[in-house]
């Protein structure tokens, strides 16, 4: 058995002097040949596409060699790169979106939704065998992805105030009209019909427009992870990646299996995603299993063990435990950053999230930071058996 996986970030370009976001993603990807980074809606980001990965060692290599090669883009422009859901010191700007007809056609549409899409993701896409299996094992996955976003929370701060939000990222993305928890669907000609309703009412143009926290690509046999924050660190990337495809095969494997069909009650994972938003590991999570509210780190422990079985034949336990353990020791990027702005200022938080994102874990990230980078200790699976991953930015 072989599961696939591609990957994409986006990052943030700021003025490496006093940490201002700035409309420098053309002149950053001008230094950057080849197709695999690209604009995104706001000249202020820029987006990273990876190749497929059969590995966690071979995505963490190639997250952070991508990175390295971004920074030093930023660098030779005075600019630097961070990977985070906001950044400090963002600035609305009416008309700084990237000159493309798509872009251009989002902004007039949407006006102060697009105007304030000032923020960066990352997703992650699984192999499936083919749309329909998508669509069925979405039910079974989705209780599970607010813990993922309170894993990759980073975006405490909006136009430079603590908003008192781990993901403020989340709150502003949940104002487009197709955004948030995905509902239930019979299969892929359900989803399709529903897809191609929101578009004859003219509220969408087309279904990249579907901005589901879940969703079957339009574009290749995978189910796509879309609830995450950008992440500071590469090794919370990876972690998030394994755990990501764990769930979808652990889904996958319960099709039809008595007492795992999705019981239509999905009204409750809104709820879940404002909580994990609003806590990320330093509170208390809506419990996939009770459905009441748990410590995030017992509700992690609870998913990893769940989740053990499948791990283990994909050749990724030893590293999503490990993964999960150091994150829950240093807390969430939110808790980091937030916490160096209380001690040292604005500005400090600026430069650690640009020091995370360059690999660089050493003083001033903040409280709880380990000090080295994390080594990811997966491999291939059992003979026969592989794994890609990758991580895509938010624009559709």
């Amino acid at each position: 058995m072989t599961v696939r996986v591609g990957v994409e970030e986006e990052f943030h370009v700021l003025d490496a002097e006093n940490g201002r976001l700035v409309p420098g993603a053309g002149a950053v990807l001008g230094r950057l040949p080849g197709p695999e980074f690209k604009a995104e809606l706001q000249r202020s980001a820029v987006e990273w596409n990876s190749p497929v990965h059969s590995t966690l060692d071979s995505l963490h290599a190639d997250l952070r060699g991508a990175r390295r090669r971004l920074d030093e883009a930023a660098t030779g422009l005075g600019l630097a790169v961070v990977a985070a859901g906001t950044v400090p010191f963002a600035r609305v700007t009416p008309g700084d979106a990237t000159p493309d007809f798509r872009y251009r056609s989002l902004v007039d549409e949407y006006r102060k939704v697009a105007d304030e899409q000032l923020v960066c993701s990352a997703q992650v896409h699984v192999d499936v065998p083919d749309r329909d299996t998508a669509v069925r094992i979405m039910c079974g996955v989705s209780p599970w992805l607010p813990p993922l976003l309170a894993l990759s929370a980073s975006s405490p701060f909006w136009l430079g105030s603590d908003t008192g939000y781990a993901s403020w990222r989340t709150m502003l993305w949940q104002r487009w009209p197709t955004a948030g928890p995905v509902g239930c669907f019979a299969g892929a000609a359900d989803y399709d019909a529903a897809v191609e309703d929101l578009i004859r009412s003219g509220v969408i143009k087309d279904p990249g427009m579907v901005y589901y926290d879940l969703r079957p690509s339009e574009h290749q046999p995978t189910l796509e992870l879309r609830i995450c924050d950008a992440c500071p660190r590469a090794e919370t990337v990876v972690l998030i990646a394994g755990l990501f495809r764990a769930l979808v095969e652990d889904a996958k494997a319960g099709l039809g299996q008595p007492g795992t069909g999705c019981d239509g009650r999905h009204e409750w994972l809104r709820a879940a995603v404002w909580r994990a938003a609003q806590a990320g590991l330093e509170g208390s999570l809506v419990d996939p299993a009770t459905r009441v509210a748990a410590p995030a780190r017992e509700v992690l422990q609870t998913m990893i063990r769940r989740l053990r079985p499948v791990l283990e034949a994909l050749g990724d336990w030893d590293t999503v435990r490990t993964l999960t353990e150091e994150a829950l020791a240093r807390g969430s990027a939110a808790h980091r950053l937030r916490g160096v702005a209380e001690q040292e200022g604005m500005l400090a938080c600026v430069r650690a999230a640009v020091a995370e994102t360059r690999g660089e874990y050493g003083r001033g990230i903040g409280p709880g930071a380990v000090r080295r980078p994390v080594a990811a200790a997966g491999g291939a699976g059992p003979t026969g058996t592989t794994a890609a991953y990758s991580v895509e930015s938010v624009g559709g």
